[in-house]
């Protein structure tokens, strides 16, 4: 049986940096969702009242948004220590950070300050973060597929 190649220091420090990335954001994002809760609980009209609903929503999407990209940034840390750390190039890498960044500020900016029911211009964080998540995702992809390792 062969032994595997030992991955490159650099390469494993990207796979180190994702974890590390991923284990903040969650927690983080997991923080934002308790605050929620408690606006819910004590019903603070700011987040629950009917013309509040743009800003509901944009909160819970910036928390749920948050806590899902950051399990992604976890699951490519991990990704790499089981392919090897050559399937998480560190462009790749530093575009689902980044996506785990600005998806959820864009939603919490355009909810916390609402225009007329709309959430204004920093929402367009938002879909440059969906960009970045994209071409992230798909260049591991393509690494793992890439990969001899099973």
């Amino acid at each position: 049986m062969s032994k595997s190649p030992k991955p490159e220091p650099a390469s494993d420090a990207v796979a180190l940096s994702s974890l590390r990335f991923g284990w903040w954001a969650l927690g983080i994002s997991l923080s934002l969702g308790l605050v929620l809760e408690v606006l819910h609980g004590f019903k603070i009209g700011w987040y629950l009242d009917v013309g509040n609903e743009i800003r509901r929503l944009m909160l819970t999407l910036a928390h749920t948004h948050g806590t899902l990209l950051a399990l992604v940034n976890i699951a490519a840390g991990v990704s790499a220590k089981v392919f090897g750390a050559a399937i998480l190039p560190a462009r790749a890498a530093g575009a689902v950070r980044l996506a785990a960044i600005l998806m959820p500020i864009g939603f919490l900016l355009g909810g916390i300050v609402i225009h007329d029911g709309d959430p204004g211009l920093r929402v367009l964080l938002v879909p440059v973060g969906g960009f970045l998540l994209v071409y992230g995702v798909a260049a591991i992809a393509i690494a793992v597929n890439r990969s001899r390792r099973a």
